[in-house]
């Protein structure tokens, strides 16, 4: 963890050396909005949060950073509201006032990542970082009050926003069912956790119709005894692949695992291990490509608040198929009737198996980001270095998208049509979003 917060105070540190009057300058570094990012990231896998829970922290924290800098550059920006579910108006600046909306939209971004579901002041001691780096480069006292009073404006709108999305309903809804019927999920080793988030699909959708707008086939037909089934060839190709997978394949699963909390059991020790949760890694590959485009700071907000609605929206919607399918996992199934030794690759996350949600939210974020900043855009992806998984390279968001399907066949916890289907459909969430949202302007 010291070392994380190392990497994510990186940008700051670097100016914090001296006192020059250039804080215009030191606020446009869209390096600055990624390491907030980063920081937020942080915070997120340090409380354990699950991947549907993080991605709302990241889609208001974004939201509210985009309006502040909509407000701020009107002539290459619109507001999203009127476009996002319930947001009817953001208030503008008033007139006259002179604002640094990059470092407002930085205190918003904090504002809403932490107080969104976080208690306030998880991200106190980063926010008094950024507001010593604007005393320090000389940001004039009027500038400094009016941004950190509009990016409150901001900030209490969002909030009062998110307060209405079904999410505190929701943490009083009644628990999953668990009944060992056959084909239908039940908890999985090591820790046997319960089913997370079976009320997900209660969320508000920001820019989808309903829940059932995108609806993939039915599940496979529960079958392990007819072997010319489409579900018993199905555990089979997952079973012999779980047990001859390349070099290649095992660092591929292990590179897009992203599994928030991993259990590891030896003997009688247990301990945890902590990543970022997949709608992390994808906001931090927002932040790399941002980097490689010489994308300036309002750009860079842009492309991460596109992604975090991609990326939330398609939680919801997997959410939907998962727990109105409730199918148990291959693991299960290959332990209870072919091999009871069998394991996969990558621990088993603690849902129903069909339809894939890193596959959904992959497929859907990289249409946001093709947008953004076009196809064929090769990147290297770092993001896992710091969890001692090499980087990999891409030819397009696409191409990464494309792997991730394949990494959670080879990691042995999705069936192979799961993952076909399921960057199917989320191709299209993302497809329709980016074809409904008008927020840059032509």
């Amino acid at each position: 963890m010291k070392k994380l917060l190392i990497i994510a105070c990186a940008a700051i540190s670097i100016y914090s050396c001296n006192t020059k009057k250039d804080y215009d300058k030191v606020f446009k570094d869209p390096n600055l909005y990624s390491a907030t990012v980063f920081e937020l990231n942080n915070v997120v896998m340090g409380n354990n949060f699950s991947p549907m829970v993080a991605s709302r922290n990241y889609v208001y924290a974004s939201v509210a950073a985009y309006e502040v800098i909509a407000a701020g550059y009107p002539n290459r920006f619109n507001s999203l509201a009127g476009q996002l579910r319930g947001l009817t108006s953001v208030p503008k600046p008033e007139a006259g006032n002179s604002i640094d909306f990059e470092f407002a939209s930085l205190l918003a971004f904090c504002k809403l990542g932490e107080s969104v579901t976080f208690p306030a002041g998880s991200m106190k001691d980063y926010v008094d970082s950024l507001k010593k780096m604007a005393t320090d480069h000389g940001m004039p006292s009027d500038i400094y009050k009016n941004s950190m009073a509009y990016a409150d404006t901001v900030s209490s709108v969002i909030m009062k926003w998110s307060q209405k999305d079904n999410y505190l309903e929701t943490r009083g809804a009644p628990q999953y069912n668990v009944n060992d019927s056959p084909g239908r999920w039940v908890p999985t080793p090591p820790a046997y956790s319960p089913a997370a988030e079976p009320h997900w699909m209660e969320i508000r959708e920001m820019v989808m119709d309903s829940v059932n707008q995108f609806l993939p086939p039915p599940a496979y037909r529960f079958d392990v005894t007819d072997k010319s089934s489409n579900y018993y060839k199905e555990v089979k190709l997952i079973q012999a692949k779980g047990d001859s997978l390349s070099k290649d394949e095992a660092w591929t699963a292990d590179f897009w695992d992203d599994n928030p909390f991993k259990l590891n059991v030896s003997g009688h020790l247990m301990f945890g291990t902590k990543k970022f949760s997949p709608g992390g890694h994808w906001m931090s590959i927002a932040g790399i490509a941002a980097k490689q485009a010489n994308a300036d700071f309002p750009t860079t907000v842009y492309a991460s608040a596109k992604t975090g609605i991609a990326l939330f929206e398609a939680f919801i919607q997997c959410w939907n198929i998962k727990y109105r399918y409730n199918t148990v996992r291959p693991e299960t199934v290959i332990n209870k009737y072919f091999d009871a030794n069998w394991r996969p690759h990558l621990q088993t996350p603690p849902f129903p198996e069909y339809t894939c949600g890193h596959c959904y939210i992959s497929a859907s974020a990289s249409e946001a980001l093709t947008s953004v900043f076009g196809d064929n855009f090769a990147y290297t992806d770092t993001t896992e270095e710091q969890f001692g998984v090499p980087k990999r390279s891409y030819k397009s968001f696409r191409d990464a998208a494309e792997e991730v399907k394949l990494s959670r066949y080879y990691g042995g916890i999705h069936y192979r049509y799961s993952v076909m289907v399921s960057h199917d459909v989320g191709q299209k969430i993302g497809q329709f979003i980016v074809s409904k949202l008008k927020m840059k302007k032509e």
